[in-house]
C-alpha cells in the first residue's frame, strides 16, 4: 500500500491491514492502549491512503525479515497435493491442520458447511486457485497474515466476503479465491497461527 498515491481511495481490505498492524503493535508494547484505540478509530474512518499511512509510519514494516517461527515458505511450496476438492450435502467438510493444497482446489456445499484452513497447509505450487461454490450453505476460508490473497467471487442473494484479501510477505504463495454463493456465503478471513498467537501473549 505504500506505493499508492495518498489521494487514492482506501478499500476495506486496506483499512483492515492497517488495523492488524496496530493490533500487532499494541501486543508488542509499541503502542499503549489509548494510542491504539485512537489510531484504530481513525483507521476505520479513513477514506484515503493518505489518511491511513501516518497511522503506521512509526511502526515496523510488515515486510521486515520474518521472525523466528514464521513459515519457511520454500520448504512448503512444491509439495504433492493431498486434496484437490471437497463436497458436502446436508453435512460438512473440513480441511485443516497439515495438508497440501492442489494447484486448483474446488469446494462445493449444498445446504451444508465447509472449512478450509490454510494456516498450516503446504502448497503444490506458488500460485493456487481455490474455487468455492455455496448453495444455501457456507464455506469459510482461513488464511494466515503472510499469504497473498485475491478474492474474485460473487454472491447472488448471498455473500462473498473479501475482507481477507490483500498482499502478503515476500516469498509467500499467492492464493486466488473465486466462485459464487447462491443464498449462501463464502467468508475469507485472516487469522494468526496458534504458534504466532502464543508469541504475542508472551
Amino acid at each position: 500500500m505504500t506505493s499508492e498515491l495518498p489521494e487514492m481511495r482506501a478499500s476495506d481490505a486496506d483499512r483492515e491491514r492497517i488495523a492488524e498492524r496496530l493490533r500487532d503493535a499494541v501486543a508488542e508494547g509499541r503502542l499503549d492502549m489509548a494510542e491504539f484505540e485512537e489510531r484504530l478509530d481513525l483507521a476505520y474512518r479513513a477514506r484515503t491512503h493518505g489518511e491511513l499511512l501516518p497511522l503506521v509510519r512509526d511502526l515496523p514494516s510488515p515486510t521486515a525479515p520474518a521472525a523466528v517461527g514464521d513459515p519457511d515458505w520454500p520448504a512448503r511450496i512444491g509439495k504433492p497435493a493431498t486434496s484437490k476438492g471437497a463436497f458436502a450435502f446436508w453435512g460438512g467438510f473440513g480441511r485443516r491442520g497439515k495438508w497440501s493444497v492442489a494447484r486448483t482446489f474446488t469446494a462445493a456445499v449444498l445446504q451444508a458447511g465447509g472449512d478450509i484452513d490454510l494456516r498450516e497447509a503446504d502448497f503444490e505450487d506458488r500460485e493456487v486457485v481455490i474455487r468455492c461454490f455455496a448453495v444455501m450453505g457456507g464455506i469459510q476460508v482461513v488464511v494466515p497474515p503472510e499469504l497473498h490473497v485475491e478474492v474474485t467471487g460473487f454472491g447472488f442473494m448471498g455473500g462473498f466476503d473479501d475482507r481477507g484479501a490483500g498482499e502478503g510477505t515476500p516469498g509467500s504463495p499467492r492464493v486466488r479465491i473465486t466462485g459464487f454463493a447462491l443464498m449462501g456465503g463464502v467468508d475469507v478471513k485472516r487469522k494468526e497461527r496458534k504458534a504466532a498467537r502464543k508469541r504475542l501473549r508472551k
